[in-house]
């Protein structure tokens, strides 16, 4: 008698391999003991009917933003809706570990500033019980989860914990505070951490303007990092590369070299976040040809990239560029229905244009950058429900607002009003240089690169990616009109196996006899992903945009099951994962 079969469903095991149908799947304990043909497999303490669905192992997530969530909150929303059954976080550069007392508050306003995290919900909801790094993977291990967690050691908090102001400052660092930092990550990762984030992206910035410290760190504190890591002979060390500063463009192929030759020396795996950019939109084509040159040259140099376009969502729940008008401030304290409503007013309508026109007339000189995106309606389209990260040119505002015969601003008022004030619009920066996903296929299925960018936990009320995994099953595997679709064997492999091997995750990511439990019983034909709604849910009344899901019939981590028809069972099998 086995503890849970999943029976008569159809297999895509995580391999690559093609579907098994009538194929069952027996589970005892945390591990799968068999699988095979229906009739093979005997009857188990509890069985999940799966004719005529797919069984999958659980989604391996290796980009999130959970460092602090996950010392209050065990479900670990948005992720785990969307068959998400591990997630690595300590992405970026930033982190909670180490850190000494007088430090947190500078590290809340760092998470805060880069990944959009409510400082407040941090405040409040972060335990602290710890100041080194092993102390925090301890801490994490006496939680409950709906997922399996594993951490990074970050850039951010080590360089401060180590130098002080300096670090935070992006001052030079010593060669004495390069040998600490050195030493302090390789503790972490002999303690289980997963890897080493830093950030060079000029972008990320903490809440008072400054950026990322170890944004502008030298080489010699990057490899000797690097070097740590081959000491301790574990652990990925991720990098969110240089880009766009201003109006000058930092060469990537730059950061590709260094990463390329750091990978060659300590013999790690080195994983970057790449994304197609505006201004040299093609550029990610030599940048992937450069990392699988690397890997044909034995060396692990792995280019992470994105399932959809990133950018904002826009509407009443989340920002638009009435909010902040004189006009809008009565507005505040009503539902987002309410204003919806009160925004039909004609005379408040042409209040709310002019002020606004005002206003966004003055960043043309002083903020050119700002008043370029405000005015790009070329480039925002309705997401719908169900939504579409893929819309076409005729389902943005600039082309509906000449179908309509109004003026684009007119159109961005009205499209913020509709269904009951929950529309939201999507403004793609980076991954939709061309208007298509075209681009985003040819990274999805190039050799060289591993899905990740899901942010989960992150970007709290300007996106919800961490719903990236149904939008593969959904867009990519399914209905795709405007281009080719992924095979969807090649889907769940990117999702399991792929992300898993990378952080040698070796006992889960694939269905297979003497693996780890986790499985998702999914109702493809008819899986649906559903527009984000935002919510106040999290510490100090702090919002979030949740993004649901419909077609998960059962996801199960370790044996158990944790979700069933697109909800919590209350069940958290989950622990923290050691390297």
């Amino acid at each position: 008698m086995h503890d849970l079969v999943i029976r008569n469903g159809l297999v895509v095991d995580g391999t690559g391999a093609e579907p098994r149908p009538n194929c069952s799947v027996a589970m005892e304990g945390e591990v799968i003991v068999a699988i095979g043909p229906d009739a093979d497999i005997g009857p188990g303490r509890r069985e999940i009917d799966a004719t005529g669905l797919l069984v999958t192992p659980g989604f391996v997530d290796i980009h999130t933003h959970y460092d602090g969530q996950a010392t209050w909150d065990g479900d670990l929303e948005p992720s785990t809706p969307h068959g998400v059954t591990t997630v690595v976080m300590g992405n970026c550069g930033v982190g909670f570990a180490p850190a000494k007392p007088d430090e947190h508050d500078f590290l809340i306003e760092l998470m805060e500033g880069v990944e959009d995290i409510p400082g407040a919900a941090l405040s409040e909801g972060i335990s602290w019980n710890w100041e080194s790094f092993p102390e925090y993977l301890d801490e994490l291990e006496r939680g409950e989860y709906a997922a399996d967690v594993a951490a990074m050691i970050a850039h951010g908090p080590l360089r401060t914990y180590v130098m002080g102001a300096r670090g935070a400052d992006n001052e030079p660092a010593t060669s004495d505070d390069i040998a600490r930092m050195a030493q302090l990550v390789q503790e972490a990762i002999e303690a289980g951490a997963m890897g080493f984030s830093t950030s060079r992206t000029i972008g990320h910035r903490a809440m008072n303007g400054e950026p990322v410290p170890g944004t502008f760190a030298a080489e010699d504190e990057l490899f000797t990092i690097g070097r740590a890591m081959q000491r301790a002979g574990r652990g990925v060390f991720e990098v969110a590369p240089a880009g766009l500063a201003g109006e000058d463009l930092v060469a990537p192929k730059k950061e590709v070299d260094w990463i390329c030759r750091l990978a060659d020396e300590i013999e790690r795996p080195v994983t970057w976040l790449m994304l197609q950019n505006l201004v040299e939109p093609d550029e990610w084509s030599e940048l992937m040809d450069l990392s699988q040159a690397a890997q044909d040259a034995g060396h692990r140099v792995i280019p992470q990239v994105a399932g959809r376009p990133f950018g904002i969502l826009i509407g009443l729940s989340t920002r638009h560029r009435f909010k902040d008008m004189p006009s809008f401030a009565p507005l505040l304290e009503m539902s987002f229905a309410e204003q919806a409503v009160a925004m039909g007013d004609p005379e408040l309508k042409a209040r709310l244009i002019a002020e606004s026109a005002e206003i966004i007339e003055a960043f043309k000189e002083a903020e050119p950058m700002a008043y370029e995106v405000v005015n790009s309606y070329e480039r925002q389209y309705t997401l719908g429900d169900p939504v579409d990260y893929e819309p076409t040119p005729d389902r943005s505002i600039a082309a509906l607002a000449e179908a309509n015969g109004v003026e684009p601003i007119e159109e961005l008022y009205e499209q913020l009003r509709d269904r009951d004030g929950e529309a939201l619009l999507m403004m793609p920066f980076l991954g939709y240089a061309h208007g298509n996903g075209d681009a985003l296929y040819e990274m999805l299925t190039h050799p060289a690169a591993v899905l990740g960018l899901a942010d989960g936990g992150a970007h709290a009320n300007f996106i919800c990616d961490a719903s990236t995994p149904t939008w593969m099953l959904t867009h990519w595997a399914r209905d795709r009109s405007r281009g080719p679709k992924l095979p969807l064997v090649d889907v769940i492999k990117k999702m399991t196996a792929d992300t898993a091997a990378l952080f040698d995750l070796t006992d889960r990511g694939v269905l297979e006899v003497g693996k780890r439990a986790d499985v998702n019983v999914i109702d493809h034909a008819n899986l649906r992903l559903r527009e984000p709604r935002l919510v106040a849910d999290i510490p100090a009344g702090g919002t979030r945009l949740l993004q649901a899901a419909e077609g998960y019939v059962a996801t199960v981590v370790r044996g158990v099951v944790t979700r069933e028809n697109d909800a919590f069972t209350g069940h958290r099998p989950g622990r923290l994962v050691r390297s």
